[in-house]
């Protein structure tokens, strides 16, 4: 190579303009993006003009893309911090208290676990540290030779001898000779140490030698295990999932079919992008993912079952959650440690003590993380939907029970299954019914009734009150205790409500109470519990689902029943109770208490726990005077809900039917509402029509064969007149 021959020439090309040029010095300039720039190149701008020369080409234009300065001014970088996501200081856990607990309670029982398990085995380890000690006492007494002879060398000296190399035999000897003569002086130190301590051993009780035989014994047990063969098996066998990496989500995103994903994951793709460090989240793995343009958390959410098996864990542990504080394309995606059916349920909260206030959030479950999900049922209703043997109604039975907790709350529970799953809540309970009878069934619709006629009289006593008692027109924990006021909580509770519902003769009037007060029942302190494994059109009037504020949904079969209970779209969304199985009882999703859909696993307690809650929550009512109605044994047969004797007597009775026997009218008006009128007999119904001013006389009639008789009946004329002074008409 020749240095000194010139190696080319230096062109000076124009420059567009910079950060560095002033407004004045730039031209006026279209940003619109009229140059289509194409892959990875700036879209130019060019001036009115345009320029006049080729070679020019890049005068009097600017590029649409600013490049940024190198770096941000303080005063920027200090403004952009403020809507940057703070970590926080204290970890989650550990703010929760109930959380804190559980996991100290947790780390206690391992322990305590562990030390139990090797504590059981002493006996064992001390009989295998007998039999390896022989062994143990060799291995000390050949080691400690070859340490005094500096064996180790003994190689080196026959590979020189072998070699015929003196000088390297006689240098290693010198070496060997300085070695040994103080590893000899440590030794007999040694010696001489350990026949003092034998001495004194000796000399001392029984208890000393012993206790100096055992430790010789172990020690020398433990020199003589085999690397192979330890002595201490482990106490807990370990099933932890793998560590979640990038590399395993991208995979498992990269599966699923996503046209936009593989786009990103392929040749000059923009990739996946990870905003934050994959992080240890409770019992299991967090990783916030930005997903590529296009492609929202819902893409994902409805391909859970896909993403699990791209990540080789089972659908349980695999939870994609939307990021609502930021864009459709931030996944918050959480892989548990293990199956969500497979972690053991923690205690209720308040199973051994406690109360509960319906004003304030009662401990319902947990979510995946193991964290308590609490609910608010004052100024809400909840619907609880199922499959059968799903644990509808163990979940039902925690939020009555925290109502029973309530000492102010008024319960009436009815059990439409008749299989006694709350028969523990007749100890508190101001009406009580289990069955499927009509007679039950009967007495559920007259309550209902009772209930709707309160809710009016709610409303006078709300808006009779000074609008500084009364500020918002609705019953607050201060007029709930007000015992005058007659404002404290009323719980409904209708277990197997679709027996009531699709009832031929009740399911209609039945279905427009609920609704009635489902509405209006919030701000007057009523609240509506229901739980059905039917959930559809039949069974679940629409008026009822639409208007409940919470849902909880176990599995149900398909997608139809998925919405009814958990709301239009929510299929559609990816909250999917679809993908629950025969394992995951008692997991389903809540909606309606928080902001964003939950998924939870409501506390089990048994009916034998429940009794012991009831009996805590009885002697809690007797102590505030609140225990009423079945509870205490009075007579709890509604005889007035809202319903007037003389319309239902019109009713029963034909417009071709001039008189008709009182004994007649008895059985038709059984019939119209059993749970009001069965039992009655025609003197009951005389005396009860004499307010009224209907007077029964002998009447002729028919009976069932034909045959005349004069007995004691009713004429329809009379009754017309009496609902028609009853209702005001001239």
């Amino acid at each position: 190579m020749i240095l000194n021959e010139p190696m080319g020439e230096v062109l000076r090309l124009p420059l567009p303009a910079t950060d560095q040029t002033t407004d004045a010095d730039k031209p006026l300039t279209d940003y619109a993006g009229s140059g289509g720039g194409t892959g990875d190149r700036p879209l130019l701008s060019s001036t009115a003009d345009g320029p006049d020369d080729a070679d020019d080409v890049l005068e009097g234009t600017v590029l649409v893309d600013q490049a940024a300065p190198r770096r941000p001014e303080f005063r920027t970088r200090l403004l952009a911090g403020r809507g940057a996501q703070r970590r926080p200081i204290i970890a989650p856990w550990l703010r929760d208290r109930e959380e804190a607990r559980t996991t100290v309670r947790w780390a206690v029982d391992y322990g305590a676990h562990i030390a139990g398990y090797h504590a059981a085995r002493v006996p064992l380890y001390a009989t295998t540290l007998a039999l390896r000690s022989p062994r143990g006492l060799w291995r000390l007494i050949a080691g400690t030779w070859r340490w005094t002879c500096d064996g180790e060398a003994l190689p080196l000296r026959l590979n020189a001898v072998d070699g015929n190399d003196a000088d390297t035999y006689l240098r290693l000897l010198r070496e060997r000779d300085n070695r040994v003569r103080w590893r000899r002086l440590v030794a007999s130190g040694g010696l001489a140490g350990a026949g003092f301590a034998a001495s004194a051993v000796v000399a001392a009780g029984g208890v000393t030698q012993a206790a100096a035989l055992a430790a010789l014994v172990a020690v020398l047990g433990w020199i003589g295990s085999p690397a192979d063969k330890p002595l201490m098996g482990p106490a807990v066998v370990s099933t932890s999932a793998p560590k979640l990496t990038s590399e395993i989500v991208v995979r498992a995103l990269g599966a699923l079919g996503i046209a936009e994903i593989n786009k990103a994951l392929g040749k000059g793709g923009a990739g996946i992008t990870f905003p934050a460090p994959i992080t240890r989240d409770g019992p299991g793995w967090r990783a916030d993912v930005d997903l590529p343009y296009g492609v929202t958390v819902t893409d994902i959410m409805d391909r859970r079952e896909r993403l699990a098996s791209g990540l080789r864990r089972p659908i349980g542990c695999v939870w994609p959650e939307p990021a609502h504080d930021q864009h459709a394309g931030r996944l918050v995606l959480w892989v548990g440690d293990q199956d969500m059916n497979q972690v053991k349920p923690p205690t209720w909260p308040l199973a051994k003590s406690g109360t509960a206030d319906l004003f304030k959030p009662i401990p319902f479950g947990t979510d995946q993380r193991g964290r308590t999900i609490a609910v608010t049922l004052m100024y809400a209703n909840a619907l609880i939907a199922a499959m059968p043997g799903m644990g509808k109604t163990f979940a039902l039975r925690i939020l009555a029970l925290a109502a029973a907790l309530d000492a102010l709350a008024e319960l009436r529970t009815f059990e439409l299954k008749g299989s006694g799953d709350l028969s523990a809540l007749e100890k508190v309970a101001h009406h009580y019914g289990s069955g499927q009878d009509d007679e039950t069934l009967a007495a559920c619709l007259a309550s209902l009734r009772e209930v709707r006629k309160e809710l009016a009289r709610r409303a006078e006593t709300l808006r009779k009150l000074p609008k500084d008692v009364c500020p918002e027109n609705k019953v607050t924990p201060e007029l709930a205790a007000k015992k005058s006021l007659r404002l404290r909580p009323l719980v409904f509770i209708i277990d197997e409500c679709q027996n009531l519902f699709a009832h031929p003769t009740f399911g209609a009037e039945a279905a427009e109470l609920c609704t009635a007060i489902i509405k209006l029942g919030r701000a007057f302190g009523v609240i509506l519990l229901l739980a059905t494994q039917r959930p559809d059109k039949d069974s679940l009037p629409t008026g009822v689902s639409a208007n409940v504020g919470i849902r909880f949904c176990l599995r149900v079969m398909g997608q139809v029943e998925n919405d009814m209970v958990l709301g239009t779209s929510a299929y559609r969304n990816g909250i999917r109770a679809t993908t629950f199985g025969l394992r995951d009882k008692g997991i389903g999703y809540l909606v309606g208490d928080a902001d964003d859909p939950q998924t939870g696993r409501s506390y089990y307690v048994d009916n034998l726990n429940a009794d012991l809650i009831c009996d805590r929550a009885r002697a809690m009512r007797k102590a505030a005077g609140t225990l009423t109605g079945y509870a205490v044994g009075e007579d709890t047969t509604v005889t007035d809900a809202g319903v007037s004797l003389v319309d239902d007597v019109a009713a029963v009775i034909a417009s071709g039917e001039d008189k008709v026997w009182s004994e007649t009218v008895v059985r038709r008006l059984a019939e119209l509402r059993p749970g009001l009128y069965a039992g009655w007999t025609p003197g009951q119904l005389a005396d009860a029509l004499k307010p009224h001013g209907i007077t029964t006389r002998q009447v002729w009639g028919q009976d069932d064969d034909g045959k005349g008789a004069n007995r004691r009946g009713i004429v329809r004329e009379d009754v017309l007149e009496a609902a028609r002074k009853t209702s005001g008409a001239p």
